[in-house]
């Protein structure tokens, strides 16, 4: 049988730190949560591979967790604060939440699929991230009544960023996620100050598309 707790620390120790990580915090949390709970048991010896890790097929697409230092890197270029409230968007089946949960005050855990979302709440439930709170609407609207955030992560690539998202970060607030299309895309942190949205790249990166999150298509004449 799979030792998880030593695929664990390899996946952190292979995979995170060796991709300058070095926020003990994070380290901390991404050691703590097994990350097998949060896939199919049939994927579960699959969870500490680096790659974007299958939990659904569905009419929308298939949705994933995101690799492992894809997560830690925008995680750690967020400086998540103790005091931070946190939108999720995507959360999927919770493995980024419960991340976030351990290093901010609160967390909202967002998702469109009701069946990820019901799954999300057992898996936080399970590893005991009581700070997390689970909302079923629509990703590319964000949870406004759950707001202002200090942060809101993407789980998953976006082509365009929506202005509803930026709507509701705090004066001083930060976004971050994959944003572009392969295989161009990168990590983006973008920061909300004087009511203005400014953006810089962070790293190259790929991740599975965010359902909603396509730039809508070009009008041709």
């Amino acid at each position: 049988m799979l030792d998880f707790v030593a695929a664990r620390r390899m996946m952190v120790d292979g995979q995170v730190r060796t991709s300058d990580v070095t926020d003990l915090r994070l380290i901390g949390a991404m050691l703590a949560i097994p990350r097998e709970r949060f896939v199919p048991e049939s994927k579960a010896p699959l969870a500490y591979l680096d790659l974007d890790l299958p939990v659904l097929e569905g009419r929308e697409g298939a949705r994933f967790l995101l690799k492992p230092m894809v997560l830690a890197k925008l995680i750690q270029a967020a400086e998540v604060g103790e005091d931070d409230l946190v939108l999720d968007v995507g959360c999927a089946t919770g493995y980024s939440s419960a991340v976030l949960g351990r290093l901010a005050r609160s967390v909202v855990a967002l998702d469109q699929d009701a069946t990820l979302a019901r799954r999300a709440e057992e898996n936080l439930l399970a590893v005991g991230a009581q700070n997390v709170t689970v909302v079923i609407e629509s990703m590319i609207a964000g949870w406004p009544a759950g707001g202002p955030y200090d942060l809101i992560v993407l789980n998953g690539t976006a082509e365009v960023v929506p202005e509803a998202l930026f709507g509701q970060l705090k004066n001083g607030g930060r976004l971050v996620g994959v944003v572009g299309r392969s295989p161009t895309s990168k990590a983006m942190i973008y920061r909300s100050v004087g009511g203005e949205i400014s953006g810089r790249p962070i790293f190259d990166a790929t991740a599975a598309p965010l359902p909603g999150f396509a730039e809508p298509p070009a009008f041709v004449f």
